[in-house]
């Protein structure tokens, strides 16, 4: 019988994904409701002096699949090596960041494992009768729907910022285990020799806190400059709406939206963004969402939790003065 949840914990040049860690904080809550065991399982290469982080987030049992193969993300080699070993220890729930290798390596895993799939989930509960509940955004993100499975075990992807870390123990310890990769030959399809990161002291956008996004009514790529010395103040990320994107103003990368990426920051302030429903639809889970636009009608004052009807050129600076102030 299926028993157990397990976290696949996604590292990036040495460092924790904070999604993994928001999933360990939140399966650990639900692990002690149904008294069984939380595994986080960590594949990578020159992992294992992150095990001691992983168990301060509250797993019980540490599984490293440490191999060269494993250095950088590729389909194959990770679903096959995650296969292997989670295929053994049987979870009832497998966890999984809805990031970009998230969302690739899920639904293979899950096939493999003859699992049921559950994907970009916002919130994660139980039913009362040991299955799993999932609420998940619908149409666009214009309602929620709560989903269970028929039958476990079954694998999750669950949005960044959606369940808040818990307080890290560093006193807590966790048996630590060290699995071989099985990885089988035939899954080696591709392999990836390099990746060209572009460095930013900014926050990643789908793991931000805070995210200033500016649209159509920055009137042109220089006046981003703007977003970028008050998200500089509030530690943000800057992010655009497709309309921007599309006229070459900022790259594809910090595109918002159902065709961009999807955020849920804590905050999320948008200026000059009329409010399409692609838009919305990738950042309508934010928890307090701000909107700066000098047409009161608008339709991102729908969603808006707070509505500023001015020119963004009058208000950002002010707002990166106030901002100035409270930091201070």
């Amino acid at each position: 019988m299926a028993k157990g949840i397990w976290v696949v914990v996604e590292q990036n040049r040495s460092k924790i994904r904070k999604v993994s860690l928001e999933l360990l904080s939140r399966a650990r809550v639900l692990a002690d409701e149904s008294a069984e065991p939380l595994v986080a399982v960590l594949p990578g290469s020159g992992v294992a002096d992150l095990a001691a982080e992983i168990a301060s987030y509250g797993a019980d049992k540490v599984i490293l699949i440490d191999d060269e193969r494993l250095a950088r993300y590729t389909t194959g080699a990770y679903t096959s090596a995650l296969n292997g070993t989670i295929g053994k220890g049987d979870p009832r729930l497998v966890l999984i960041g809805n990031t970009a290798m998230g969302k690739d390596l899920a639904p293979r895993l899950a096939q493999r494992l003859g699992a049921g799939m559950a994907s970009d989930c916002t919130g994660l509960s139980s039913d009362g009768a040991g299955l799993p509940l999932f609420k998940r955004p619908i149409y666009g993100g214009k309602a929620f729907a709560e989903v269970t499975a028929s039958a476990l075990p079954v694998v999750a992807t669950i949005r960044p910022n959606a369940f808040a870390l818990a307080t890290p123990d560093a006193s807590r310890a966790a048996e630590v285990v060290n699995e071989p990769a099985k990885i089988d030959p035939a899954d080696l399809k591709a392999i990836l020799k390099d990746i060209v990161v572009a460095v930013s002291a900014r926050p990643e956008l789908t793991e931000a806190d805070i995210i200033i996004s500016g649209g159509r009514g920055m009137k042109g790529p220089e006046n981003y400059e703007l977003l970028e010395k008050c998200a500089d103040v509030i530690g943000a990320a800057v992010g655009a709406s497709r309309a921007a994107v599309d006229a070459g103003w900022r790259d594809r990368e910090f595109q918002v939206g159902q065709t961009g990426k999807t955020v849920s920051p804590t905050l999320y302030i948008a200026c000059g963004i009329s409010g399409a429903i692609q838009h919305l639809a990738g950042m309508g889970s934010s928890k307090v969402i701000v909107a700066i636009n000098k047409d009161p009608e608008a339709n991102i004052f729908t969603l808006a939790d707070y509505g500023i009807v001015g020119d963004l050129f009058e208000i950002v600076p002010l707002l990166t003065e106030e901002f100035k102030k409270l930091v201070s």
